[in-house]
């Protein structure tokens, strides 16, 4: 863990993957679970899709490796876990430029990402301006969580893999996907996605509906009026910068208030070149 976080010892993915590996081998079920989100997502090495198949098999007795499987067998992969198709989108707003994806995961794809993260859903954050530091504000009160690498199992990287496809991105420029749950009354006022400095821009946003059974919570783009509120599966991409990086005022937009039911997104942030995976904040 200490080589995998990079806040006691210099950070080393390469060797924190070995040492889960070793940890997975005499019966250490979490390192087990680790290491195999490593080798399909590529952590400490290129990833291995067949490696992280057959580790998932030989965790049968596992509730968690057999539901994985579940949703991995359902999909439609190349063999390195590639998707081989991705719905077309639909450009709804050229500024900012907005682009809908109807049924971009199916409807047991968005129930899995809402079972694993309810577990771990907690008060959301935002970044400081000032240090980069995520912290509590009014501006956000939805309940959230972060599938970083050590979470990315090989079901939630293969869709990962297919908003990278819709978006015409890499998988590795993509922050950790978040699952987001709005209750009545909670909501995302009005800000924009991009980052105010940087040298690697937050391009674009990439939202899932994972839901649809609730009132309100529509996502609005509050300089044209553009509205959207998906059905289950849809996805909504929109970009969050010009092409020199700074960031896109007619991109600022709201999640607004639920008014009934909960409502529940994924969303990941999409950078404008790959992570740099040796820095401790990924």
């Amino acid at each position: 863990m200490w080589h995998l976080v990079g806040n006691v010892i210099r950070r080393d993915l390469a060797a924190s993957r070995e040492f889960f590996r070793r940890s997975a081998a005499v019966g250490h079920v979490e390192a087990r679970h680790i290491y195999t989100a490593f080798a399909g997502n590529g952590t400490g090495a290129p990833s291995d899709w067949p490696l992280a198949l057959t580790l998932l098999r030989q965790m049968k007795e596992d509730l968690s490796a057999r539901r994985q499987l579940q949703m991995i067998e359902a999909m439609n992969l190349t063999s390195d876990g590639a998707p081989i198709f991705v719905p077309e989108g639909e450009r709804l707003s050229k500024s900012p430029e907005v682009t809908a994806f109807r049924g971009l995961l199916t409807l047991a794809e968005c129930q899995f990402l809402a079972e694993l993260a309810k577990p771990r859903l907690e008060r959301s954050v935002v970044l400081n301006p000032q240090t980069g530091q995520p912290m509590l504000n009014p501006v956000r009160t939805s309940d959230g969580m972060a599938f970083p690498l050590m979470l990315e199992n090989p079901a939630v990287h293969a869709l990962n893999r297919r908003l990278a496809a819709a978006s015409g991105t890499q998988v590795t420029q993509g922050e950790p996907l978040q699952i987001l749950r709005y209750s009545p009354g909670q909501e995302y006022k009005a800000h924009v996605d991009a980052l105010p400095v940087g040298t690697n821009q937050r391009i674009l946003t990439m939202l899932v509906y994972l839901n649809e059974d609730y009132a309100g919570g529509e996502t609005k783009f509050l300089e044209t009026g553009l509205g959207f509120k998906g059905r289950t599966g849809d996805a909504l991409l929109f970009r969050n910068a010009s092409a020199d990086g700074r960031p896109d005022p007619m991109a600022r937009h709201a999640g607004l208030p639920v008014t009934r039911g909960q409502k529940l997104i994924a969303s990941r942030w999409i950078r404008a070149k790959p992570l740099d995976l040796m820095s401790p904040t990924g």
